[in-house]
C-alpha cells in the first residue's frame, strides 16, 4: 500500500485529506509543521508528500513552504511532491513545479482532481522503482557476465547486446561449430574471440581467415596449406590455416564467399576431421573449433544453389545474431566514449548527434568518426560539429513509443517536468517514458543529467 505525508498547519486541512487518502485505500501520514515533516521523512519510508505552502496565520508570502520543499528535494531527490496554495503564494509554486514540484493545487481544492492527481503519481513512483529494480538487475547480471567470463574487452550497455555475450559465453565451452550473423562492422570478429577466449581451447591459438578477401584460386591453399609446385609460384609447401588453428580456434569470417570447390573440402574436414594440402595427397589430422560469420542470407544463397545446405547445418550448429548498432541504441555512447583518447569528451549536442544518426558502418564507422573528430576537433570538447556527420541517415523512431529527444524535451517543459501529463501529451506509457529519459540522461524537467 502507498503512503502519503501530509504536512500542514491547519489540523482540520490536515485531517480531511487523511481522510480522504483513507478512504481511497492509501495509507496517510498528517503532522502539522515542516519540523515533524522531515523528521517522519527521515524515518519512514513515503511515496508522495502533500505539503502547504503557509506555515503562520499572519504570512502568505509561501517562504515558508520554499523551505520546506527546497529541504525535501536536498534529502529527497526522488520523491514527488504536491503543493498546495492559496493565490498569494501561486508564484511561488508555479516556481517550485518549475524546479521540480509534481503539481500544485489551490484551496480549496477539488477532491475528484487531487486524487486524480495522486494516483497518477503514485502510478508513476510505482514504475519508476520498478526500472531502478531492472537496471539493478540488469546491472548485476552484467556485473556477473564480466566477472565470469573474458570478454575481451567488448564496450556495451544495450540489453540486446547482453543477451549475445551471455549466450556467446553460455555456449564457448561447446566443441560445436558456431556461426556468427549480422551487418559488416558489428563485431563479428570480436564475439568469435570471446568465444574462444571463454572456450576449454582457450590456450590454443585463435587464427582468423577472411574468406572474401582472397581469390577462389587461393582460398583452398590458404585454409589447407599447400605443397611446393602445388599452383604457379608455390614454391615451397606452407601450413594452412587449418594446420595453424590445431588445438584452438579457427574464425572464418565472410563465409558465405567460399566457393564450392572450397564448401566441399570444408565439409569433409567438418565431418572427418582429416584434410590435404593442395597438391599433396598425405591425411593430415586436427582438432580444430570453428567458429564462422557472415553477413550474408545464407539461406537464401542455399536457395539460389550458392551455398551448400549440408555446409550450413554443419556450420549452424549454434547461430548467434549480432544485431546492427542502430538495433543497440544504448551502445552509441559508452563505446563513442571508449574510442575517444584521454582528455577528450562529448558536448551534449554532440551526444544528441551520435544516438539520431542511425550507423549503416555500425562499430566500425563509429569508431573511425570518433577517431577522426578528436584528432581534428580545436578543443577538448567534441561539439555535434565536429563530428562530420552526414545529413542522412539517421535514426528513425522505432515505434510509436519512441519521440526523438528534442519532442519530449519540449513536453517535459510545457507541463512543468510533470511526467505524468508529458506522457499523455506524448501518447506514452508512464513506463515507457521512463525508460526513454534514462536512455536520453534526461531529467524529469528535460535537463541532461551530464
Amino acid at each position: 500500500m502507498a503512503t502519503i505525508l501530509v504536512i500542514d498547519d491547519n489540523p482540520a486541512v490536515a485531517t480531511a485529506l487523511e481522510t480522504l487518502f483513507s478512504l481511497h485505500d492509501i495509507d496517510t501520514r498528517a503532522v502539522t509543521s515542516p519540523e515533524d515533516g522531515l523528521a517522519l521523512l527521515s524515518r519512514e519510508p513515503v511515496d508522495l508528500v502533500v505539503q502547504d505552502m503557509n506555515f503562520h496565520a499572519d504570512t502568505t508570502s509561501g517562504e515558508e513552504g520554499v523551505a520546506l520543499f527546497g529541504q525535501i528535494r536536498a534529502r529527497h531527490p526522488d520523491l514527488p511532491v504536491i503543493l498546495l496554495t492559496a493565490w498569494t503564494s501561486l508564484e511561488s509554486a508555479v516556481d517550485l513545479v518549475k524546479a521540480g514540484a509534481a503539481d500544485y493545487l489551490a484551496k480549496p481544492w477539488d477532491d475528484r482532481k487531487l486524487l486524480a492527481t495522486v494516483n497518477n503519481l503514485l502510478e508513476l513512483s510505482e514504475a519508476r522503482r520498478e526500472l531502478a529494480r531492472h537496471r539493478d538487475s540488469q546491472q548485476r547480471r552484467r556485473q556477473s557476465l564480466e566477472r565470469n567470463n573474458d570478454l575481451c574487452g567488448f564496450v556495451f550497455a544495450d540489453a540486446a547486446t547482453e543477451r549475445v555475450l551471455s549466450l556467446a559465453c553460455q555456449v564457448a565451452r561447446s566443441e560445436l561449430p558456431v556461426l556468427v550473423t549480422g551487418p559488416n562492422g558489428a563485431g563479428k570478429e570480436k564475439i568469435a574471440e570471446i568465444l574462444h577466449a571463454n572456450s576449454n581451447a582457450k590456450s590454443g591459438p585463435f587464427v582468423a581467415l577472411n574468406c572474401g578477401a582472397l581469390p577462389g584460386e587461393l582460398i583452398e591453399a590458404e585454409l589447407f596449406g599447400s605443397e611446393a609446385g602445388a599452383y604457379t609460384g608455390a614454391q615451397r609447401a606452407r601450413e594452412g590455416k587449418f594446420e595453424a588453428a590445431d588445438g584452438g580456434t579457427l574464425f572464418l569470417d565472410e563465409i558465405g564467399t567460399l566457393p564450392p570447390a572450397g564448401q566441399v573440402k570444408l565439409l569433409r574436414v567438418l565431418e572427418t576431421g582429416c584434410f590435404q594440402r593442395l597438391g599433396g595427397n598425405r591425411e593430415r589430422h586436427v582438432k580444430v573449433r570453428i567458429v564462422s560469420a557472415t553477413n550474408a542470407d545464407l539461406r537464401a544463397l542455399i536457395r539460389n544453389g550458392q551455398f551448400r545446405e549440408d555446409l550450413f547445418y554443419r556450420l549452424n550448429a549454434i547461430e548467434l545474431a549480432l544485431p546492427p548498432l542502430a538495433d543497440r541504441p544504448d551502445d552509441i555512447l559508452p563505446l563513442a566514449r571508449h574510442f575517444l583518447p584521454a582528455g577528450k569528451q562529448l558536448a551534449d549536442d554532440a551526444a544528441r548527434a551520435l544516438l539520431a544518426y542511425r550507423w549503416p558502418g555500425n562499430v566500425r564507422e563509429l569508431r573511425n568518426t570518433m577517431q577522426r573528430a578528436a584528432l581534428l576537433a580545436p578543443t577538448a570538447t567534441l561539439g555535434a560539429a565536429d563530428l562530420g556527420l552526414p545529413a542522412m541517415p539517421t535514426m528513425a523512431p522505432t515505434s510509436a513509443d519512441e519521440p526523438d529527444r528534442a519532442t519530449i524535451e519540449d513536453a517535459l517543459k510545457r507541463n512543468g517536468g510533470v511526467l505524468a501529463q508529458a506522457a499523455a501529451e506524448l501518447g506514452l506509457s508512464r513506463q515507457a517514458l521512463y525508460r526513454r529519459l534514462d536512455r536520453l540522461g534526461l531529467d524529469r524537467t528535460g535537463t541532461s543529467r551530464d
